[in-house]
């Protein structure tokens, strides 16, 4: 499988104490008393980013009150928390994060002294995607980031695994609630499983097995579901692939019958436009949901199971629909772009 590993912008280390101390101050004069001493009765959960909070809503129902560091539509990979969401964390009765994704929160969870502190990389460690060919490293740079690919969300089976210790984790914090999470989580389960299992047969008679996109998070799922992923970015969305990784992405396009390359919906679709008109191909939607726009009106499996629509038609599944934002064929000389925003 071919994808390429960037590293994520450098944070300021200043920025982050000062937030702290500012949170510090704040729980100081204010107090940071419990769930069980604030009047409402439910658990105080705090999570990193949207995966995490759809956990935490789905399992914790009206038992919790959740609050979402990442904004929604904000791309998640460089959050810089605020005095006011270090505070947050600092009172937090749980705290749902991915260790090694945001250093923000990272450091915000280190200092609180929660006792419910939920890593999802506990219930499913990363691994590492390697890039096999034009990749940054072979030109001699060197990148900085988290060991492993942190998308472990994009496989079910994987996310699954992380609701059951989310699930384990809020009966203990909660234990006069303890039943309702368990229910909770079984029917979460019990969704991902079809989702595991629609996915399977749907992407399992495909006339290529190659995918093209722009940002390199779908390992997991190429992985699980036995597809090839060609990243035009490694997993930092906003980086810039080189000369040579662009020249890999082409060929890589041309000797698979690749019809789409895919672009996402919370970053510019600038880069894959590009490569598209190129190459005379299609656009579409793959999202990585690392966030929603629209949270009333999408979730993560209404996305998923969108994604699973648009690759099944990208890879020439039989009978499959065309796929939300496609655009027609570019031709290689076109002076407009293959998709938009």
């Amino acid at each position: 499988m071919i994808v390429m590993m960037i590293g994520r912008r450098t944070r300021s280390s200043i920025a982050i104490a000062a937030s702290a101390l500012a949170a510090s101050l704040v729980l100081t004069a204010c107090g940071g008393s419990s769930s069980a001493d604030s009047g409402n009765g439910r658990l105080k959960v705090v999570a990193s980013f949207y995966p995490m909070e759809y956990l935490a809503q789905q399992i914790g129902k009206e038992h919790v009150t959740v609050t979402d560091l990442t904004a929604a539509g904000v791309e998640p990979h460089d959050l810089e928390l605020t005095a006011k969401q270090v505070g947050t964390v600092q009172k937090a009765d749980a705290i749902l994060y991915l260790k090694g994704l945001q250093p923000t929160v990272d450091q915000a969870v280190a200092q609180s002294s929660s006792k419910h502190k939920i890593d999802a990389t506990a219930a499913s460690p990363l691994v590492d995607h390697h890039l096999d060919e034009g990749t940054d490293e072979a030109d001699g740079h060197k990148h900085e980031g988290p060991a492993g690919d942190p998308h472990i969300w994009l496989d079910p089976t994987r996310y699954a695994a992380i609701a059951k210790n989310v699930g384990d984790e809020f009966a203990k914090a909660d234990p006069a609630h303890a039943e309702d999470y368990r229910k909770n989580t079984d029917a979460l389960v019990t969704k991902l499983t079809a989702l595991d299992q629609d996915f399977r047969a749907g992407l399992k008679d495909t006339g290529t097995k190659t995918f093209v996109t722009s940002h390199a998070a779908f390992g997991y799922l190429a992985d699980h579901y036995g597809l090839t992923q060609v990243a035009i970015n490694g997993v930092d969305p906003e980086s810039e692939p080189t000369p040579a990784r662009l020249a890999a992405v082409q060929k890589a396009a041309k000797d698979n019958g690749v019809t789409t390359i895919f672009f996402e919906t919370l970053v510019s679709p600038k880069l894959a436009d590009t490569v598209a008109k190129d190459l005379g191909l299609k656009t579409a939607v793959l999202d990585p949901l690392e966030g929603v726009k629209d949270p009333s009106k999408e979730d993560y499996l209404s996305v998923m199971k969108q994604n699973l629509a648009n690759l099944r038609t990208a890879l020439g599944a039989p009978d499959a629909a065309a796929p939300a934002g496609t655009t027609a064929p570019a031709a290689p000389d076109a002076t407009t772009p293959a998709a938009t925003s």
